[in-house]
């Protein structure tokens, strides 16, 4: 896994949530960023986040079972919160 990339993951989700998890140019990024290392838990798990604010279910759990989590049923807030605990951990 490349670490520079698991913190630029982190980065860009913590501005996207900054943004309040809307659909622009920081969530482009995260997908991108997901795309490029597909696979890899930490980013599958990223992908699923990015289409559960899509609000493409199907799409997000397929990506959530690929990183072994559930998706979250609370506030995305939430969820990031106790993803980015996790992935910094990682990093």
């Amino acid at each position: 896994m490349a670490g520079d990339d698991l913190m630029r993951l982190i980065e860009a989700i913590d501005r996207l949530a900054t943004g309040g998890f809307a659909m622009d140019a920081e969530w482009q990024a995260v997908h991108d960023i997901c795309q490029r290392h597909e696979g890899e838990q930490p980013f599958d798990w990223g992908h699923a986040l990015c289409h559960r604010i899509e609000g493409d279910d199907w799409n997000a759990d397929y990506w959530y079972r690929r990183a072994g989590k559930a998706r979250g049923t609370g506030a995305m807030a939430d969820e990031w919160s106790a993803m980015r605990a996790e992935l910094s951990a990682k990093a």
